[in-house]
């Protein structure tokens, strides 16, 4: 990647690692005019840090903290030792103590670190092609499609949506809607979703293409800040994720937990991750990308995880992957445990998917390359809170404390410190674009004491099945 720096777009920016766009040409055939000089929002000015100093300043406060953890919790690690002995007191120290100690120690000093940066004044945006693949989706199509033709995007924009084989009246529900922006794709049979969005890839006119799920609510100008964060960021920019909310938090306890692991856990790790400069994954309930590039890498592979594949052959190939955190949509999430265990088992599926479709992502030298490697800890982290953190806090509360000593006691500080960053970081956002918190206390201690528990059986369902190359079958519900 290049190491130029020729263009920070307000107080506080990213250092971005090539050429922006500025007033030359996007890749395709649109020219769009920044100006970086007259940022839409203003900030105070504050200290302005490089990347690589942030990175380098988050990886010493995450070690640290383990150290720290480490010299506390000396006496426990010998008496774990004696017990057990020395090859399972390395694993358990590793999984339940050291490794979450420091990836949580790494998120809290980034997302002190964090600071987004501004879009600048856009004189013009591009036209955009909006594909939505639908199955079965006639109770929700009609609101998606009326949140999207009532964006008031300044750009010219088209409508797909690809009816995959409805058994349903999602088509007569399309076809209702009177826009001349509104097309609509029928596919005989349900061939999944990447056979939807390949059909209407064939159909889009524009070189920019944007995704978005059929149970998905945008909130206002969220397509203006989804294609600002392309037009403001490095040109070597293929992809740009926008940031997902809970529509039905209220409906079960299920959508209450998932309501914070949205807004708290999958948002700031793309944060993080778009301060490094790249976020892993865009994901297909609302992403950016470039038409060319899609079109490279052959459109969305017949997979499970096809957003995730898709993203990891960007990264392989050297580009990168933007993140609007203010760009705002509203989606549906899986109202009971089953829906839920489903739809981690594919996203953890995906992961692996993604490895086997893209081994070259280990070999490509950026930043962001810690990401991907957090990615493959999660299976043993994964275990090692079934089998080993989770038993010992069961033996703790009838006092056995040989598994959940001291240095895992530390992480419930650090914890709590975690979420309160993240909570501010994120509420200042909603605050930016006129939103506010819903009180959600009960979700709060189920994502808390819960999220976990609930999640690692399907994530390790997932990686299991991908082992073991068991039949696949697209979606959540």
């Amino acid at each position: 990647m290049k190491e130029e720096h020729s263009l920070k777009l307000g107080e506080g920016a990213h250092e971005w690692t090539a050429e922006p766009r500025g007033s030359g040409q996007i890749r395709g055939n649109h020219s769009a005019t920044v100006r970086a000089s007259e940022p839409v929002t203003k900030r105070r000015p504050v200290l302005y840090i490089p990347v690589i100093t942030k990175f380098v300043l988050a990886q010493i406060g995450a070690v640290l903290w383990v150290l720290f953890s480490f010299w506390i919790a000396l006496p426990w690690i010998n008496s774990l030792d004696s017990v057990i002995g020395p090859i399972l007191t390395i694993l358990i120290i590793l999984g339940v103590a050291v490794l979450p100690g420091y990836i949580s120690g790494f998120v809290f000093f980034s997302t002190l670190l964090d600071r987004r940066p501004t879009l600048a004044e856009i004189a013009h945006y591009p036209a955009i092609s909006i594909l939505i693949a639908a199955y079965n989706e006639e109770h929700t199509i009609t609101d998606t499609l009326r949140s999207v033709l009532s964006q008031s995007y300044p750009g010219g924009m088209e409508v797909i949506v690809i009816d995959d084989g409805s058994q349903d009246q999602t088509a007569a529900q399309v076809e209702a809607v009177k826009d001349s922006r509104l097309r609509l794709v029928r596919q005989p049979v349900n061939g999944g979703k990447a056979s939807a969005l390949n059909a209407g890839l064939k159909c889009a006119r524009y070189d920019l293409v944007i995704t978005v799920d059929a149970d998905t609510f945008l909130y206002k100008d969220a397509l203006q800040y989804l294609v600002g964060r392309y037009l403001c960021d490095p040109s070597n920019t293929a992809a740009v994720a926008g940031a997902i909310a809970v529509r039905n938090s209220r409906k079960t306890w299920v959508t209450r937990l998932q309501e914070w692991d949205y807004f708290h856990g999958i948002a700031i790790v793309k944060r993080i991750q778009s301060l490094y400069q790249g976020t892993l994954v865009a994901q297909g309930a609302f992403s950016l990308y470039e038409r060319s590039v899609l079109l490279e890498l052959g459109g969305w592979a017949p997979v499970v995880g096809e957003d995730i594949v898709l993203s990891w052959g960007m990264l392989s190939k050297g580009y990168r992957i933007g993140y609007a955190e203010n760009a705002v949509v509203f989606t549906n999430v899986p109202e009971t445990y089953v829906q839920l265990f489903r739809q981690r088992r594919r996203w953890a599926r995906g992961m692996f998917e993604a490895l086997r479709a893209h081994p070259r992502i280990l070999l490509t030298p950026r930043i962001t390359l810690q990401f991907v490697i957090f990615n493959l800890m999660f299976p043993f982290l994964d275990v090692s809170y079934l089998l080993f953190f989770v038993p010992g806090v069961i033996a703790a509360c009838f006092g056995f404390y040989l598994i959940a000593g001291p240095i895992t006691l530390l992480l419930i500080p650090l914890a709590g410190l975690n979420n309160i960053v993240i909570y501010l970081a994120q509420r200042s956002m909603f605050k930016e674009r006129g939103l506010k918190v819903r009180k959600n206390f009960r979700g709060m201690i189920l994502y808390v004491f819960l999220s976990q528990l609930l999640i690692s059986p399907a994530s390790i369902a997932g990686y299991a099945s991908e082992a073991l190359r068991l039949g696949k079958n697209w979606g959540t519900k």
